[in-house]
């Protein structure tokens, strides 16, 4: 059952709480190399050949990012829990964020799918931003930390619409 939560400062301590980071750090990292696998073999070939805006950042820039993103979800997604627990309500926007992002490099990257990903990444950025603004009312650290993922989903979300309008055929 899913249920909403409201902070109440109880947090978990000792062994529980280290075991429980390191598995959201696993999750989290997990689903970016994932996401990953499916990125990488296509950067060489099919994103070099499509046309980008201005404002695209070298290939280099992505990989530190995302691997930043992905620690501070795993620690948002910690210090929420160490407040609520995994069956409330601001857990499943974390767990439901954190699916949408594994899907949008599928269908990106690995279905070449420049609309398709266009949608899905608006789906994302919408429950990034529900995910924060419910994390700053259980932890406004936890909420400020999501932040930074909200503005790259929204810089990618613009730069994605760019490369769609740019290469119609794809």
């Amino acid at each position: 059952m899913v249920r909403e939560f409201p902070a109440t400062g109880r947090a978990r301590g000792g062994f529980q709480n280290i075991a429980v980071l390191i598995g959201f750090l696993a999750l989290s990292l997990g689903v970016g190399i994932l996401a990953g696998l499916v990125t990488e073999p296509n950067i060489p070939s099919w994103y070099s050949s499509l046309a980008k805006p201005w404002f695209s950042p070298p290939n280099g820039v992505f990989a530190p990012v995302w691997t930043t993103l992905y620690i501070l979800m795993a620690i948002v997604g910690w210090r929420v829990w160490r407040v609520t627990d995994f069956n409330a309500l601001p857990m499943l926007y974390w767990l439901m964020q954190l699916a949408l992002n594994f899907a949008w490099p599928l269908i990106f990257f690995g279905a070449h799918q420049l609309l398709a990903a266009l949608i899905e990444i608006a789906m994302l950025w919408i429950a990034v931003l529900i995910t924060t603004v419910a994390f700053f009312r259980i932890d406004r650290i936890a909420g400020w930390l999501f932040v930074p993922y909200l503005l790259w989903v929204s810089f990618a979300s613009a730069l994605n619409f760019a490369i769609y309008s740019l290469n119609p055929g794809n």
